[in-house]
């Protein structure tokens, strides 16, 4: 799902970048955070994956600050208030016919959404502020870091220099990294980058909290990156009648790490149906692949298979009805509805590692994971050792997914004693439980491989 049409609408002399997605009976304004791009969110599977369960259950309005994306860019000799800022939101609602909306501000645009509820209350339903703060020095960065922050800006902006202070975790993700140095580059010039800085350095709403009377939900990440969980923590003892979630995770953005618990807490705050218990869990099929080097490359040529192989995965695993679920330096975790098409991705995965020029190992298994949220438990653990056990080139299953897969055109054969030990253990198997799958696309095997 993408939105059709970008639309413009005038904030002063500026024109203000948005868009409008989904048909709920309310209207929820997300209000972005220190850059964005209207057309680059839909590019990124957890910004996109946000954003269309945002818009399942309301009418949701996006823009680009002034100065981000598509709205027009800012004369850097005359930095714009943060009342001027505020003021964009009321000109997007305006354009987009929205009398009263909720908004949703995370990061640097909570501090948005938190002025306009104070000065706008007819036009406010409520308030979601995710990762927000009312003074940046006090709980963002003092100003000595702001100028080492300014300084990497000015010399290494559009390299993805920053993706270390926002989401640390998603560092060694090749496909993210690279998606986050065009973010930089098109959501903002070096120019522009640094004057957002300097004119967020000046936000202090503290003043204005007590007049916030819109029902108001905080979400903060614990262990978050960027943000002191402080300055949350700060906000529902000061906004009258505030609730706070302090939810898992490092990283900052509102579209990495769970996003779909922020959408369910999104919600159910503002709708007033319950989610999904917190602790429902599915049975999956979890595949984990890893790859080798296969002719000691050096460093850049290894980098870029890698690459190359992880973009690969993300395609080969949504062709075969699968979902990615993370990465962790060279492992990559997937899960299916069924065991035989996490094989049939496997074996496709294989061959298309390679064709790349790199040897994959591979562990399967079928268990009950948490239905959100990256898989985790005694699942995980199972199918990670069967792919820590499996050779180069191999597909390693427990006796479960075998079992599943009879009858879907797959073979499977036991492999030695010692190798269904070894993985039967590390696992928490019987050694019997582990099998090596053959067929589907996987050509026939020395018994004493």
């Amino acid at each position: 799902m993408r939105p059709i049409q970008t639309r413009y609408a005038r904030s002063g002399d500026v024109r203000i970048a948005y868009q409008v997605v989904g048909q709920g009976s309310f209207d929820l304004v997300f209000v972005p955070g220190f850059i964005s791009n209207l057309d680059l969110h839909w590019e990124d599977e957890g910004y996109s994956r946000l954003l269309k369960r945002l818009s399942a259950f309301s009418r949701l309005i996006l823009f680009d600050k002034r100065g981000t994306g598509l709205s027009d860019r800012i004369d850097t000799n005359h930095l714009p208030s943060l009342e001027t800022r505020m003021d964009d939101v009321r000109a997007v609602m305006d354009a987009a016919g929205s009398g009263r909306a909720a908004l949703l501000g995370a990061s640097e645009g909570a501090p948005m959404a938190m002025l306009f509820a104070a000065t706008y209350p007819e036009r406010t339903r409520a308030l979601v502020l995710y990762g927000g703060y009312a003074h940046f020095h006090k709980w963002v960065m003092p100003p000595e870091r702001l100028d080492a922050f300014i300084e990497m800006a000015e010399t290494a902006w559009g390299t993805r220099a920053t993706l270390p202070h926002f989401a640390p975790g998603r560092v060694d993700d090749p496909h993210f990294a690279t998606w986050w140095g065009r973010f930089e580059r098109l959501s903002a010039s070096p120019t522009a980058a640094v004057a957002l800085a300097r004119m967020n350095a000046g936000i202090d709403v503290r003043g204005v909290l007590a007049a916030i009377s819109a029902p108001t939900l905080l979400i903060h990440r614990r262990n978050d990156a960027r943000v002191d969980p402080d300055a949350s923590r700060f906000l529902a003892r000061k906004i009258a009648n505030a609730r706070l979630v302090e939810v898992p995770g490092r990283d900052h953005p509102i579209w990495t790490g769970d996003v779909d618990r922020v959408a369910d807490l999104t919600e159910e705050f503002l709708t007033g149906k319950y989610a999904v218990a917190e602790a429902e869990r599915v049975l999956a099929a979890l595949l984990v692949t890893r790859i080798h080097d296969t002719a000691r490359l050096g460093d850049r040529m290894w980098s870029e298979r890698s690459q190359r192989f992880q973009e690969t995965w993300r395609l080969l695993v949504g062709r075969h009805g699968g979902r990615t679920a993370g990465t962790h330096g060279e492992l990559m975790i997937s899960r299916f509805d069924g065991s035989a098409r996490a094989i049939r991705c496997a074996a496709a995965l294989r061959d298309a590692a390679q064709g790349i020029g790199v040897a994959s190992a591979q562990g399967v298994h079928v268990g009950e994971i948490e239905s959100r949220g990256p898989p985790t438990g005694l699942t995980a653990r199972v199918t990670m050792q069967l792919s820590a056990h499996a050779a180069r080139g191999d597909i390693l299953a427990s006796r479960l997914v075998a079992d599943l897969a009879t009858g879907f055109g797959t073979s499977f054969r036991r492999c030695r004693p010692d190798h269904a030990r070894r993985a039967g253990r590390a696992a928490g198997t019987g050694s019997g439980d582990v099998r090596e799958a053959s067929g589907a696309g996987l050509p026939p095997q020395d018994p004493g491989d």
